[in-house]
């Protein structure tokens, strides 16, 4: 499971739509759609309910979800933690 697997994953649970989400992540839709399905392949299960008008998260999305912002969260949060470690290292002499 990659980063950007869980990041397209959100996108789509966000957004409803798999061109609103390829959109807003700057992506063509086949791509972003192959990361859905690959995510629901790994984990053996489908997370969306796929309609007419876009993508609606099943039960096993819907688990999912938060537990997938936390991990954004939690990567957000180590980039920030070490590009202020860079800055804050003293100058060696």
């Amino acid at each position: 499971m990659s980063l950007t697997h869980i990041q397209s994953f959100v996108a789509v649970a966000e957004e409803g739509h798999v061109g609103r989400a390829a959109r807003r992540l700057h992506l063509s839709q086949p791509p972003l759609s192959r990361h859905i399905l690959s995510l629901e392949d790994e984990l053996g299960t489908p997370l969306f309910e796929r309609t007419p008008r876009g993508m609606r998260l099943l039960p096993a999305g819907t688990a999912f979800l938060a537990h997938a912002r936390r991990i954004l969260a939690e990567v957000d949060a180590a980039v920030h933690t070490v590009r202020k470690a860079a800055v804050d290292v003293p100058e060696a002499n």
